[in-house]
């Protein structure tokens, strides 16, 4: 498929409630590097920074009341490959994609790391089409019906560091103070260490489950305010 044809073009205009002044600049967005030299790469490089900016302007405005952790995790679930992949299949992006022939049969028309760039690609198009906010209109409209509220299933390491971001906190190390019984029923005993803060020491089955524990005793210190100050 050389060029898509143009009723295709058209339909994905009308998804995407755009339609272009310049359509060259969808074209561009379309084409892979292995189809040619005007290929979508500095589109979707714009297009990144635009879909971060929106992003992040739709969580501050919809979470007034989320860390700046809890956004940045969530911001991060949104514009991931997976979830762009499946802004362009509701896009019909795989039919309108520009591929070299090699590509093609490889089955990059359906590749999720190729479909995820043209999302990008296409939006950075249209900031440059018609400027911010016709791009911001479209983007937003793709995170229609998408919660937007964090996950309430977060692991402990996850939560505690997320806990310390929120509070411009230095991260928690971690370090396996002793391996103790045979290889084949090991414990692993982990501490949880935050500057000024005592560590808290939680053993495991494996290093990652005590890793788990020491940071929920961890996390559960610092907001019970319960913290103990390690001796000058």
């Amino acid at each position: 498929m050389t060029v898509p044809d143009a009723s295709g073009l058209q339909a994905l205009q009308a998804r995407l409630g755009h339609t272009f002044k310049r359509p060259e600049l969808l074209l561009r967005a379309l084409t892979h590097r292995s189809h040619s030299a005007d290929h979508y790469e500095r589109l979707e490089f714009l297009g990144d920074a635009v879909l971060g900016l929106v992003v992040s302007t739709l969580l501050v405005q919809r979470l007034p009341r989320q860390s700046e952790g809890e956004l940045s995790r969530v911001r991060a679930n949104l514009v991931r490959q997976d979830a762009l992949h499946r802004i362009a299949l509701d896009l019909g992006l795989p039919d309108l994609v520009r591929l070299g022939d090699g590509e093609q049969r490889s089955g990059g028309r359906h590749r999720p790391s190729i479909l995820a760039d043209v999302v990008e690609a296409v939006l950075g198009a249209i900031y440059l089409d018609a400027g911010f906010e016709p791009a911001q209109a479209v983007a937003r409209r793709w995170y229609d019906g998408v919660s937007l509220e964090p996950a309430l299933d977060k692991d402990p390491k996850t939560a505690l560091q997320e806990w310390l971001q929120g509070r411009r906190r230095a991260l928690p190390q971690y370090e396996v103070r002793s391996i103790l019984g045979e290889a084949h029923a090991q414990t692993f005993e982990v501490a949880c260490c935050v500057d000024g803060t005592e560590p808290t020491v939680a053993r495991g089955p494996s290093r990652r489950a005590a890793e788990q524990v020491a940071a929920a005793l961890m996390l559960q210190r610092l907001q019970g305010n319960t913290v103990s100050l390690r001796p000058s």
